[in-house]
C-alpha cells in the first residue's frame, strides 16, 4: 500500500461551490475511485489550502491513474472542480495538485 498526500489551494469565490460539490459527490465518481484502487481517500481544507490523502492498493499507479483520467463522469466531476482550485507554487508538470513528501509515519 501507497499513501499520498497532495496540496491545492481553493480559490476563495469558490469556496461554497466546492464545498457543494463534495458534499454530494457522485456515485460514479466514488466508484471510479474505488475501482482505480484508491481508498480512504479523504480531502482537508484549511483556510485556502485543501489537502487530499489516499492510500493506493493496486498493482500499477500509473495506469489506474490513467483509467481514471480517461472516465467520461470522473472528467466532466473535473471540469466542475478544477475552476475552484489553483495550483501552487510547488506544482510539478503532469500533476494537478502537488505532489508532498512524506516525513514521518507511524503504524
Amino acid at each position: 500500500m501507497r499513501r499520498f498526500g497532495k496540496l491545492i489551494r481553493l480559490r476563495p469565490e469558490h469556496r461554497a461551490e466546492y464545498l457543494r460539490l463534495h458534499a454530494e459527490v457522485w456515485p460514479e465518481v466514488l466508484a471510479t475511485i474505488t475501482a482505480c484502487h484508491l481508498r480512504n481517500y479523504s480531502i482537508f481544507l484549511e483556510g485556502d489550502l485543501l489537502f487530499s490523502y489516499a492510500e493506493y492498493v493496486g498493482d500499477d499507479y500509473d495506469a489506474d491513474m490513467a483509467a481514471m483520467a480517461a472516465d467520461p463522469v470522473t472528467r466532466r466531476w473535473w471540469r466542475l472542480t478544477e475552476p475552484c482550485q489553483e495550483q501552487t507554487r510547488g506544482a510539478v508538470p503532469g500533476e494537478w495538485w502537488t505532489p508532498m513528501r512524506e516525513v514521518f509515519h507511524h503504524d
